[in-house]
């Protein structure tokens, strides 16, 4: 298969250029459970969108800080993108930003967590079956996120909850897949991320998201397994 990585993270810090951009994350994540997949990045947040996305086979959305409320127009391109591609059936992944760019742009609704972050190591459960296989069981991913959809789009499937938030996944039909935390991320990358937004996120969830990464790693290939099943169930 071959899938685009439509790049929507928007930190430029010192930081992000220490560590692999997303595109480098999802094609290596994609590439430890599917090695003869092709993945090709698009910067959407610098106005780089694929000429023609349906050449592809499916498309991933990765996690951003920005937040699908802004008015930024690349966001506005998104949607459009997001709309157009479900009318086409064309198969979608999102993860964090992606997850909710998704939800939003078909008709689903955003606010704050009224508990705070989920940050660090997050655990996850399924609530339903998905379309290739059954509920999944008891897993944990990394995420870092505030804002969370309140609900999902009409149609739309939940199918993972997680200790931050109620409507953690969704699945809509076959084509759309979508989890509102990072299952591209490494346990040393979260660390390191932990460690930087020490400062913004406050002492307390610093500690907590610590205390979890010290007990928890999580294994990365199991969720990117449950993705290429998805890209495969979805072009069947």
């Amino acid at each position: 298969m071959k899938l685009a990585i439509l790049m929507t993270n928007t930190d430029e810090s010192t930081f992000a250029q220490q560590h692999p951009k997303d595109g480098e994350k999802f094609s290596q994540m994609i590439a430890a459970v599917r090695p003869p997949w092709e993945c090709v990045t698009y910067n959407v947040k610098d106005g780089d969108f694929p000429k023609d996305l349906f050449a592809y086979d499916g498309a991933m959305i990765t996690g951003s800080p920005a937040s699908v409320g802004d008015a930024d127009a690349w966001i506005a391109q998104l949607f459009d993108v997001i709309q157009t591609a479900h009318a086409r059936q064309f198969p979608m992944f999102g993860a964090c930003f992606g997850h909710q760019a998704i939800c939003v742009a078909l008709g689903g609704t955003i606010g704050r967590n009224p508990d705070g972050w989920g940050h660090g190591v997050l655990k996850n459960w399924g609530t339903a079956n998905l379309p290739w296989r059954g509920s999944m069981d008891e897993f944990y991913l990394y995420g870092s996120h505030i804002e969370q959809i309140l609900t999902p789009p009409r149609g739309a499937c939940v199918v993972s909850a997680s200790e931050s938030c109620d409507i953690a996944g969704i699945t809509l039909e076959n084509h759309i897949f979508t989890t509102q935390h990072h299952p591209e991320m490494t346990h040393d990358f979260i660390t390191a991320l932990v460690t930087e937004l020490a400062d913004y996120v406050g002492p307390d969830v610093t500690a907590h998201a610590r205390m979890k990464l010290s007990k928890i790693s999580v294994d990365i290939s199991l969720y990117a397994k449950e993705i290429a099943h998805f890209f495969e169930h979805a072009k069947t």
